[in-house]
């Protein structure tokens, strides 16, 4: 069986990266657009791949307006929470940092490396190593996953949970019911993300493979039911209280 080999095709730095300082160039309508159908209709925005693929030979990304975006998301959010934790202005500032530099891309780094790394050794078509140059799983592209993947996740887990706090935090199982139901939608439209991300690409097969942590993820969440609060423990490891 043919091994695929760990060398990058793509430059060290991603060209998503290295345009984040030209705003001149950005296409926000366009931007905008990826991420409201990311919330309504997930896989319109990976038809556009295969243009993508055909006009600018590669499966990834170069236009960066999606991430700016989501700077600005995580810094609104930020905000939000630190108005719920009375912050200071100082101190809220360092938590939009945490939740870009970490949350998001730091993240995103690794998952992207183990999502590039897993594609392209298990799901990667065997008729396809004979022309790994042009199927095979970029990094880029699977940066670009993570990004879809996780404006869902942020709608859910850092809007959607901060407008209910005051319910999920309450000491009632009703509430505790709608917390951790919020936590299994925000990581469960995580995973279906990432699958319907490589799943896109006609060189991959097996995809379904990406769906198996919804198993245990479930399972989780229905034992978590019996009285373990998610919302309470992972906000009080996230805020220090």
């Amino acid at each position: 069986m043919a091994i695929l080999p760990l060398t990058a095709s793509t430059p060290r730095v991603p060209l998503l990266f290295r345009r984040l300082h030209r705003f001149h160039q950005m296409d926000f309508e366009l931007a905008l657009w990826q991420l409201s159908y990311l919330c309504i209709a997930p896989k319109q925005v990976y038809r556009n791949v295969y243009y993508h693929k055909q006009t600018k030979n590669t499966w990834a990304r170069d236009d960066p307006a999606i991430l700016i975006l989501l700077f600005g998301c995580l810094f609104v959010a930020a905000v939000g929470w630190s108005v719920v934790y009375s912050y200071t202005p100082l101190h809220a500032v360092k938590l939009a940092f945490i939740m870009i530099l970490r949350d998001y891309l730091l993240v995103g780094v690794l998952t992207a490396t183990l999502l590039r790394l897993f594609a392209n050794r298990v799901l990667l078509s065997p008729s396809s190593h004979s022309s790994l140059a042009d199927s095979s799983v970029e990094w880029a592209y699977a940066f670009d996953v993570h990004t879809n993947s996780f404006f869902p996740f942020y709608l859910t887990l850092y809007v959607a949970q901060l407008i209910l706090l005051p319910i999920i935090t309450k000491d009632k199982w009703v509430c505790l019911l709608v917390g951790n139901t919020l936590y299994l939608a925000g990581f469960g439209l995580y995973i279906y993300g990432v699958y319907l991300g490589l799943s896109a690409l006609p060189f991959l097969i097996r995809a379904e493979i990406l769906l198996a942590p919804l198993l245990p993820l479930f399972a989780s969440y229905v034992v978590s039911l019996l009285g373990f609060n998610i919302a309470n423990h992972v906000l009080g490891a996230y805020f220090g209280s």
